[in-house]
């Protein structure tokens, strides 16, 4: 049943397309293949704030395609503040080299084709995304939506004992919380590609430990 939902779903959204060259976006998707998206922006605001950098890289089976990786700079129409500058260390000067939205909008859908998406907190990075898109290419991304912490915080409740099991139970959901007690390696934070390649191997990981990696 969920197979022929899923295919009049894409069904459904493939005539929402208004340019045909985006339907392979709504193909089948690779077998065992993923691609781990991170964004740094301006700010937090998704209905002002503008993209200023992409990482993206593809997962394959338990293997990061670190040589098949996407990263960009976003020329942003208005400037970084300072207080965006200290966290992403995203200078003007350095936007200002970047591509124009909508070139990176489509090197980016390209990049990821059909292949579900993982990430920390994806959905900010989906809603960044989807205005930029909507606003130069008419559509959304319509892939599927896989969101790390939310795998995190299943495979720690499960080891929670009974009395703990409740909709209330303290999880720390933190990225760096995430990476040390699965006992991964981290990178420098709020670059783009390193926190895309931090979600990847947290998400390989926590496949590993439900019995589902192949």
């Amino acid at each position: 049943m969920s197979g022929l939902i899923e295919r009049l779903r894409r069904g459904w959204q493939r005539r929402q397309l208004t340019d045909p060259q985006w339907c392979f976006l709504l193909d089948e998707p690779p077998p065992n293949e993923w691609v781990s998206l991170d964004c740094e922006t301006t700010g937090l605001d998704t209905r002002h704030d503008e993209i200023v950098a992409i990482g993206a890289v593809r997962i394959v089976g338990q293997r990061i395609l670190t040589s098949e990786r996407l990263e960009l700079l976003v020329r942003p129409e208005k400037g970084v503040s300072a207080e965006s500058i200290r966290v992403h260390r995203l200078r003007q000067q350095d936007v200002e080299a970047g591509v124009p939205a909508e070139e990176a909008m489509r090197r980016l859908l390209r990049f990821i084709g059909p292949r579900p998406l993982v990430g920390y907190y994806l959905e900010f990075d989906v809603a960044m995304i989807n205005r930029a898109l909507k606003a130069t290419l008419g559509l959304t991304l319509p892939q599927e939506k896989i969101e790390v912490s939310r795998l995190y915080y299943d495979h720690q409740f499960r080891q929670l004992p009974p009395y703990r099991q409740h909709d209330q139970a303290d999880i720390d959901l933190r990225f760096a919380t995430i990476m040390r007690e699965l006992g991964l390696p981290t990178r420098d934070a709020h670059d783009a590609l390193n926190d895309a390649v931090m979600a990847a191997l947290a998400f390989i990981k926590l496949r590993v430990l439900r019995g589902q990696a192949d």
